[in-house]
């Protein structure tokens, strides 16, 4: 048994809206969901977890409005590198959690205005039950330390700032789905991945990465590494830096691929593995195994170039694998000591 996958997204998008305005999680996620979540949520399961989160997030928002920017749906193609079960059909939204900032949401002190918390998810959604049975949520608590004026690390090599929406204004279509305009756009994506693992560990040239992106592309990144445009940008605020410190980086396979017009979206829990072997986010280099939890929203353009892309990265996760804990040096800033050191 399937989806349809304009049914699935109006259903999913419905699913979340009630949540998120306070309907029980009961009522829409299955009893033995298992999440996947950014910092410092990671593996929650069953009903009683998943509500916590959204209470957590209702109590520091209580007026809080879910505004999806992205919402897109697909069946998921294959990955050659994940040998376990992957889910057949998926949903992929990027937006933000906008409301009030009234009380403490894991330590970040209330600014008592209005933030926006970033969010980028992926849910799977039972046939039969009709309710979210396993998700992915990655929400950028970093930037929201921004918003509220404390900064935990050294200075973002790229611009901070709220992400926009698609050029286009097309993201959420939850009556139709284009799939095969869908996999022409996760074919372009999948190329341009192939091209970043030709790099020849000297000359950036070696990767014939501007094949397959517009000129004056936006790059989205989160909060940590900030935002950039073109490819200058990118390889200035972004890519030199990542690829001096994780010089043997590889990619660790995804649980998502799905294409759906002109979008395409990707995900792996982790999808990068690599050596901490160079500076990186003002952290000196530590030799551990780093694992990345990222995303990736594609826009594709009328001539089949990428134009934009929106990528959450777990940076505070990424960190504390690199012995820096973003939350304790938060809780340091604002005077909320531990009891014992």
């Amino acid at each position: 048994m399937s989806w349809d996958i304009a049914a699935l997204k109006q259903t999913a998008f419905n699913h979340l809206q009630a949540v998120t305005k306070g309907a029980p999680v009961s009522d829409y996620f299955d009893a033995h969901v298992q999440v996947l979540a950014s910092q410092p949520v990671n593996a929650i399961s069953g009903h009683k977890a998943v509500q916590g989160l959204f209470d957590a997030l209702r109590t520091a928002l209580p007026d809080v409005e879910r505004r999806d920017q992205i919402f897109v749906a697909g069946d998921n193609l294959p990955d050659d590198r994940v040998d376990t079960a992957r889910p057949a059909q998926l949903v992929a939204t990027m937006g933000v959690y906008q409301g009030t900032f009234q009380a403490p949401l894991f330590d970040i002190p209330p600014s008592h205005g209005t933030v926006t918390l970033r969010f980028c998810e992926v849910h799977e959604l039972d046939p039969q039950t009709g309710k979210i049975c396993q998700s992915w949520m990655l929400w950028d608590y970093l930037d929201l330390m921004h918003q509220v004026g404390l900064w935990p690390l050294p200075p973002s090599l790229g611009s901070e700032g709220a992400w926009q929406p698609p050029a286009t204004l097309d993201g959420v279509h939850l009556s139709t789905c284009d799939g095969d305009a869908g996999k022409q756009a996760m074919d372009q994506v999948l190329k341009m991945h192939a091209a970043l693992g030709q790099f020849d560990g000297k000359t950036l040239d070696s990767m014939p990465h501007a094949d397959y992106w517009t000129r004056d592309f936006m790059w989205y990144g989160p909060s940590g590494i900030g935002s950039s445009r073109g490819l200058p940008g990118f390889r200035a605020h972004h890519q030199i830096p990542f690829l001096k410190a994780f010089p043997d980086r590889a990619g660790a396979g995804h649980y998502i691929r799905i294409g759906d017009g002109n979008f395409a979206v990707t995900g792996g829990w982790p999808s990068v593995t690599a050596t901490h072997d160079g500076e990186w986010l003002g952290i000196g280099p530590t030799g551990r195994i780093i694992n990345m939890r990222v995303m990736d929203f594609y826009r594709i353009d009328g001539d089949g170039m990428i134009a934009e892309n929106w990528v959450p990265i777990d940076i505070i996760d990424i960190a504390l694998q690199m012995g820096v804990d973003v939350f304790a040096r938060l809780r340091h800033m604002t005077g909320t000591l531990p009891k014992d050191i």
